[in-house]
């Protein structure tokens, strides 16, 4: 059986056009329950895009759709999070955050969320 993780959607918007939108659809049709987080107002797969703020605690995997010039706002909300891993899609490579995440035990990793669920290796 497959473990089910609990998914942080950072950069998540509406516009079904956009990967992090087709990443919500098909996390949640693989049965991984979701946050999406962004700026846009809306939804994807169902879930309301909230805000950053919230902390969530129960969170296996954060997955970055923002570039590294936004992330620098987003440093302690996803440590505070505390999740397993983040995934740094295509585009969001950051070292600097990369390194802050290893030393707070966080794995970066650096991969293709959707390539990941289509290959059964998320």
């Amino acid at each position: 059986m497959i473990e089910m993780k609990k998914t942080l959607i950072i950069g998540a918007t509406p516009n079904p056009t956009r990967y992090a939108y087709r990443a919500a659809q098909m996390l949640t049709a693989k049965g991984h329950d979701i946050v999406n987080v962004g700026i846009k107002s809306g939804e994807a797969a169902g879930v309301t895009i909230e805000k950053p703020g919230t902390i969530h605690q129960d969170i296996d995997t954060v997955t970055l759709y923002i570039g590294p010039g936004l992330q620098s706002g987003y440093f302690d909300y996803i440590v505070k999070t505390n999740p397993k891993r983040v995934i740094f899609n295509p585009g969001t490579e950051n070292a600097e955050l990369e390194k802050f995440l290893q030393d707070n035990g966080i794995e970066p990793v650096e991969a293709c969320t959707l390539v990941l669920l289509a290959t059964g290796q998320y």
